[in-house]
């Protein structure tokens, strides 16, 4: 049985260092290495995909107003609101397990989640929707679900971005406990943007409150049994944090790749 390296974050992240550990961990893989991790916000924040013009998809005034952090994530996709939320992160270079392809490797990804969250209480089904106009829009991440995305009746619970480097990938995604849609309407330039029909999150679904703690082992759970891997709970060590703070501080926290 292969052994996956685990690390659950015990304390919330600005959005640089979320993205710089993901970074990181992607960029220091082994061969046939696979991480998966889990986190949360400091703060609310919204993401750019790494490729998308700042200008098209977000009001940097109305995130200044409300306190909303920006940050761009090494990935592609479409704008998300990280709040109130747990995020995962899956990094690997393990050909056997996953494909070769950002499609393949998504779509097991997200069978595994669906297996997680089946433990958590909540029946969620993959997306088959294949909208061509949606792709090219500005819209958010939870304006639509995509092809092979998690969704309730319909509506978007989960949304996540993958990126590739040969062998090697990174995804993570989104997974909102409570609903913001209100919030990511006030930060996207589209007018009459109504997001309440398209996203939906675990506490609606569950008609109660979410921790973070409550999330995170049935998730982990449900990558176990679906990819017949183990775990190894393995923190980040001093030696990573540092490295880490390095790659924040010239590339997450800097003007010039968030805002380009």
């Amino acid at each position: 049985m292969k052994k996956w390296r685990l690390i659950i974050d015990k304390e919330p992240q600005i959005g640089a260092r979320n993205m710089a550990i993901d970074e990181y961990l992607v960029n220091s893989l082994k061969e046939g290495e696979t991480v998966l991790r889990f986190y949360t916000w400091l703060k609310p924040t919204a993401s750019l995909g790494y490729g998308q013009k700042i200008e098209k998809v977000l009001d940097l005034e109305a995130c200044r107003r409300l306190g909303i952090d920006v940050v761009r994530r090494p990935t592609g996709g479409k704008l998300v609101l990280h709040y109130k939320e747990v995020t995962y992160s899956v990094c690997s270079s393990d050909c056997e397990i996953f494909t070769e392809t950002l499609e393949g490797s998504y779509k097991k990804i997200s069978q595994a989640l669906i297996a997680g969250l089946k433990f958590l209480g909540v029946e969620a089904e993959l997306s088959t929707s294949i909208e061509s106009a949606y792709a090219r829009s500005f819209l958010p991440c939870f304006a639509f679900p995509a092809r092979h995305e998690i969704v309730v009746n319909n509506r978007k619970v989960i949304g996540s971005a993958q990126r590739r480097w040969g062998h090697r990938f990174l995804q993570h995604g989104s997974i909102a406990l409570q609903p913001h849609d209100h919030w990511l309407r006030q930060i996207t330039p589209i007018q009459n943007l109504d997001l309440s029909l398209k996203m939906i999150s675990l506490e609606e679904v569950l008609g109660r409150p979410v921790d973070p703690k409550e999330v995170i082992a049935p998730l982990t759970e449900g990558f176990r049994q679906f990819f017949q891997v183990d775990f190894e709970n393995k923190p980040l060590s001093q030696n990573e944090l540092e490295q880490i703070l390095i790659i924040e501080k010239n590339r997450y926290s800097h003007p010039s790749w968030t805002f380009f």
